[in-house]
């Protein structure tokens, strides 16, 4: 199923969305940091056979525009407000992938009327520095993202299909997505679409956001669903015992929450397990029923 590609004008910005069809309830889903609405390719036709599905290409990334400022949550989640307005969807369902989880979240916790129910896909739970002695500067060290611009085209792929997990489920479909992520030129070099400034930007706000203080004021069911691998080092060691207790916590003062763990996974789940990750949302659903 080919998804039509859509703008909308929304708060002085031009905004790109895919709109994968489907007469359900609206579902709007959210990528993740650096990364684009394509990234959906592979589940949005499968949720289609329930839902209207539509994806945003959030500001700075993709199509859409890229102002110099706009990435608090704040502003993110007003973006979002903004288009569910203009599309007049009624209560939709959000499904964010990573830091489009945590934008999920962030619009559901504040909007609590808003929005029917959420999945957060191996993301929106983890609270970055509440992680022992994960400064900012600490974050900036761990997380900033690899000097891409001006890379040539074949070099990165040569890269890209060797990347840990991801290089395991690689082909054409995801070699399209991830190139998504990226202006290519004349010459084959390759721009990521998110500049650098604008992604630590980003990454600024997910290292001041709070989940802990969120999942109180929510009120609508949520599914998470996070990725669960064997740790290969003592920093994926930290991450996954860091993910559980946030899972915890969320299990505890959210009300109506139900984990999904999604065991041998990569980061990139709509990538490696749309179906199951559907199949997750479908017994989530029935659950709820």
């Amino acid at each position: 199923m080919t998804p039509k590609n859509q703008f909308l004008d929304l708060r002085g910005l031009r905004f790109h969305y895919r709109d994968w069809g489907g007469s359900g309830q609206p579902l709007v889903l959210l990528h993740g940091l650096a990364s684009n609405s394509l990234i959906w390719k592979l589940v949005a036709p499968l949720l289609a056979r329930r839902f209207r599905v539509l994806a945003l290409d959030q500001r700075g990334h993709g199509p859409s525009d890229k102002p110099d400022d706009g990435y608090d949550f704040q502003t993110i989640t007003g973006d979002l407000q903004a288009f569910i307005e203009a599309l007049s969807l009624e209560r939709p369902a959000l499904v964010g992938h990573s830091w489009g989880a945590n934008v999920a979240l962030q619009f559901a916790a504040e909007r609590p009327d808003a929005v029917s129910w959420l999945a957060l896909v191996d993301g929106g739970f983890l609270e970055i520095s509440a992680f022992p002695d994960m400064t900012w500067e600490r974050t900036l060290e761990m997380m900033s993202p690899p000097p891409l611009a001006g890379l040539k085209l074949e070099t990165f792929l040569q890269g890209a299909r060797n990347w840990p997990g991801l290089g395991s489920v690689w082909n054409d479909d995801v070699q399209e997505i991830v190139l998504a992520n990226f202006r290519i030129d004349e010459d084959e070099t390759i721009h990521p679409h998110l500049s650098r400034e604008n992604h630590l930007k980003i990454l600024r706000s997910l290292w001041e956001q709070k989940p802990s203080a969120l999942w109180p004021h929510l009120r609508c069911p949520a599914l998470l669903i996070p990725a669960a691998s064997d740790p290969k080092d003592s920093r994926t060691t930290i991450w996954m015992e860091h993910k559980r207790k946030a899972i915890a916590l969320a299990e505890e003062h959210a009300p109506a929450v139900r984990v999904v763990w999604l065991e041998d996974t990569i980061h990139d789940v709509p990538l490696q397990r749309p179906r199951e990750l559907m199949e997750a949302i479908d017994g989530f659903l029935e659950g709820l029923a």
